[in-house]
């Protein structure tokens, strides 16, 4: 789910934060792709489209050759791709999921009602509300990256977390999810789209941490307390506030206990043992894999290996299979180029909160409106 309407609150209180951008300009660039977000997409868009791919025996595949295309795709744009996975979801998100289990119980029920009545319209939408990418998806995903050489990472919790992480570590420029609470995870640079914005004709949209925290005019503590009150993955909302009313309260009081102080109590409904405060810890320290210590290869496909696991039962064309093999192979060595930017030393931008603190010292509690520069231009 993410943060329900981040993104539309950012659009309208710090557009700069957002770029639009092709493909093509990610060229060099390493990417933490959050694998469960695109494997879904993969499997709602054939469905959309009104046939499943599936093999012999009548399992999906969709997920196969949308990860397949896709990631020849992006590495022939000079992208190293690497997939995050999901691993167990926190206790905190049990709420969400028991809310989810019932959606689905429902959509069940809808769909019987509509193949009874032969209303194809609503059979179609009731069986993509029934999508779930599940264990069995995710490991035949994993297995046909090793094939690919594309490398992956089991997070031991939440993948945004995890791609967050990588993006903090240095170990790759950005996250790739359609999920926006990668950024309240602290991911420096988030995109959105990029597994399928060509075959959508959409941009990838390109949010940047330090100038959404700028143009919304908070620091990352009040950020994530604005993250909680918008509505979450973790915990409920107050009843009755909206986006707007969020970040206005969130401007002038800083914190969700002190907003909580001076709101009418009985026109906004907090929820009954709101753990806001669990919400809020497991986004400032979210169980995650020491990016340090991940090893990140990105080697030469299995031709071989990519035709026994494809073709046959899985119904994929080996002509196919064999040519995007060797398309994977011909843009590896393209990859090896480096970007200008390669050649200057990075600094991540400071600490948020640091900033805050150091703001709050000066006459009348006055903000700096001048952003922190991405690139010192100092060579390594």
């Amino acid at each position: 789910m993410g943060i329900h309407g981040l993104s539309k609150l950012i659009a309208d209180e710090a557009p700069s934060a957002v770029v639009n951008n092709e493909i093509k300009n990610y060229f060099g660039r390493k990417v933490a792709i959050d694998a469960s977000m695109s494997l879904y997409q993969f499997l709602i868009a054939v469905r959309s489209e009104g046939a499943q791919l599936t093999d012999a025996d009548g399992e999906p595949t969709s997920h196969l050759m949308g990860t397949f295309y896709r990631t020849i795709r992006l590495v022939e744009n000079g992208i190293k791709p690497v997939y995050v996975f999901d691993g167990k979801p926190p206790e905190l998100k049990s709420g969400e999921l028991a809310k989810r289990t019932e959606k689905r119980e429902e959509a069940q029920k809808e769909l019987a009602k509509a193949t009874e009545a032969g209303d194809q319209e609503m059979i179609d939408k009731f069986n993509r509300r029934l999508v779930k990418v599940t264990k069995k998806h995710s490991d035949e995903c994993k297995e046909l990256l090793r094939l690919m050489g594309i490398p992956y990472v089991e997070a031991p919790c939440e993948a945004e977390a995890q791609c967050a992480a990588l993006v903090k570590s240095g170990k790759v420029y950005a996250a790739a999810t359609e999920d926006m609470d990668a950024l309240t995870f602290g991911s420096n640079v988030l995109l959105r789209h990029m597994t399928f914005s060509e075959a959508r004709k959409m941009p990838i949209q390109e949010f940047h941490l330090d100038r959404v925290l700028s143009g919304l005019e908070l620091n990352l503590d009040e950020f994530i307390d604005l993250c909680i009150l918008l509505g979450c993955d973790y915990c409920e909302t107050i009843r009755g506030i909206g986006p707007k009313r969020a970040i206005d309260l969130i401007r002038k009081h800083h914190s969700i206990e002190a907003v909580l102080k001076n709101i009418d109590n009985e026109k906004y409904s907090t929820p009954e043992d709101w753990n806001y405060a669990g919400a809020r810890r497991l986004f400032h320290e979210p169980e995650v894999a020491n990016a340090e210590e991940l090893e990140l290869k990105w080697t030469e496909p299995d031709e071989e290996g990519l035709v026994k696991f494809l073709c046959g039962d899985k119904n994929f064309a080996e002509d196919r299979v064999r040519n995007g093999a060797k398309k994977l192979l011909k843009a590896r060595g393209t990859t090896t180029q480096g970007r200008l930017d390669s050649f200057f030393k990075i600094s991540t931008t400071p600490n948020a909160a640091k900033r805050k603190s150091e703001d709050s010292k000066t006459p009348n509690n006055k903000k700096s409106k001048t952003g922190n520069k991405s690139f010192r231009g100092k060579p390594k």
